[in-house]
């Protein structure tokens, strides 16, 4: 059974940084592609960004150069490293592994001075 953890949300002031990670298990990591969605309040989930099984990123526009995800397959773990953070940037953010079609509950990020 896949198990997708998030952790790392909270309140942030804007410029500043958060870092999320989501734990897989259940899977073999190292073999799949992850993502990181996030859904703001009354708004459709958007997709974030994409690591490949060779580390390959690919980013929404909105965030390119501000936030980065990596991988680190010895702690099945996937990060969103997020600076600058914006009003905007407020959402729920998911991890999602896409080859099982499987969503983590979500970690709440708050940009608010």
């Amino acid at each position: 059974q896949v198990q997708l953890v998030e952790s790392g949300g909270g309140l942030v002031q804007p410029g500043g940084s958060l870092r999320l990670s989501c734990t897989a298990s259940g899977m073999i990591f190292r073999f799949n592609g992850m993502a990181w969605y996030r859904q703001a309040p009354g708004k459709q989930r958007e997709y974030v960004a994409t690591i490949s099984i060779g580390g390959i990123t690919n980013y929404t526009d909105s965030v390119k150069g501000r936030f980065t995800i990596s991988r680190d397959n010895a702690k099945n773990t996937v990060y969103l490293q997020m600076n600058s953070l914006k009003p905007d940037d407020t959402a729920v953010y998911y991890c999602y592994a896409p080859s099982y079609r499987y969503w983590g509950q979500g970690t709440q990020v708050t940009v608010s001075s």
